[in-house]
């Protein structure tokens, strides 16, 4: 009977022992499920031609001493432009990481930036000071130590002045059209030539954070999000607004057209990105779930659409599927120390670059 009793006595603590080491391996896998990645990322990582292949960080950009608040490809996608509070626009070889050129700037209050799309020789910036400033830069084989270029970027060769509040993003058509957006409500379409605004368009409720133009050869329409919670839809040749896209709770901070030019994505301080579609008149899907709480800064899609990426205020980048129910995160990008301030996906769609308030820009392929 003694060794009967024993025996079960054993048997009882082996027992105990198990089911505490099946407790701790349960606890583990929780911590790790929850310091990984948001929920719905390992259902939907692995989407068709995808694989289980994450976007990693392939260049570090390092050159900027305070927060990184725009960045903007260029056509060729090698090359972009990046300004910060630093007071400093920068244009970057993405490939080598090379500073090509650096331009100092009158206010460093910059918001916003970008580079002319057809000859890349034009780069333009705007902030707190109101003004859009235009800047003439070196080719692709500039080097920031290039004299000639870097003297002749150190002026404006336009100043275009005519709001009443901060530029917040800015757009060009061409070398000689550019869109601007303001904290004064409003947008304005610039002749850069006689740095003269042709159009105002005043319809929000509210600051314009963010604008795109229609990805076609015929690039006489844009879309606009603002502080009222809605996106509108510009024509610029009749100087009106054509269509208004309500839905969100807050602040729109972002808009990027699709690039077939039929649809827009959005992201708001609301923490969702959302995807109208112009023909439906409608969101077609949105993006969010109950444990992203932090607002979305900037938005921009994938080359074929597949794949909408989301900054946030609390330093990630988020990348959904277009085509499934905006719940699932397809993944999330870990990579930044602070707010992810902008982003962009290059012409070629082979890279993501994003900016943030860490003062570094990473391009991820």
């Amino acid at each position: 009977m003694a060794d009967a009793g024993s025996s079960l006595a054993e048997r009882i603590e082996l027992a105990k022992k198990k089911a505490q080491t099946l407790k701790t391996e349960i606890e583990e896998v929780r911590k790790q499920k929850d310091n990984a990645t948001l929920p719905g990322a390992a259902k939907s990582q692995s989407l068709p031609g995808f694989g289980d292949k994450m976007p990693k960080v392939r260049r570090v950009l390092k050159g900027h001493f305070g927060k990184v608040y725009s960045m903007h490809w260029a056509h060729d996608g090698t090359q972009l432009v990046s300004a910060s509070q630093d007071g400093k626009l920068i244009i970057w070889n993405a490939h080598t990481t090379n500073k090509n050129q650096s331009i100092p700037l009158r206010s460093s209050w910059v918001m916003t930036c970008c580079f002319e799309q057809t000859t890349g020789s034009l780069v333009a910036c705007g902030g707190l000071d109101n003004v859009c400033s235009v800047y003439r830069v070196g080719g692709p084989g500039t080097s920031a130590s290039s004299s000639a270029a870097a003297q002749s970027a150190v002026r404006p060769t336009h100043e275009l002045m005519a709001h009443d509040g901060y530029l917040s993003c800015c757009r060009f058509l061409d070398e000689r059209g550019l869109l601007t957006s303001s904290g004064d409500s409003t947008c304005i379409f610039w002749d850069v030539e006689k740095n003269e605004a042709i159009t105002s368009f005043a319809d929000h409720g509210g600051d314009v954070m963010s604008l795109s133009v229609l990805p076609s050869v015929n690039r006489q329409v844009f879309v606009s999000g603002s502080c009222d919670a809605t996106a509108k839809v510009w024509d610029i040749r009749s100087g009106k607004c054509v269509q208004t896209f309500a839905g969100h709770e807050s602040d729109v901070n972002s808009v990027q057209f699709f690039p077939d030019g039929n649809a827009f994505g959005t992201g708001s301080d609301d923490s969702t990105c959302r995807l109208f579609d112009l023909r439906s008149y409608g969101a077609v899907n949105v993006f969010g779930n109950d444990k992203i709480v932090s607002g979305v800064t900037s938005v921009g899609f994938s080359a074929s659409g597949r794949m909408l990426f989301a900054g946030h205020d609390d330093s990630s980048c988020v990348g959904w599927d277009t085509l499934v129910e905006g719940k699932g995160v397809a993944f999330q990008l870990a990579g930044h120390e602070s707010r992810v301030s902008c982003l962009g996906v290059n012409s070629k769609g082979e890279a993501l670059c994003t900016g943030s308030w860490d003062s570094l820009l990473k391009v991820w392929a």
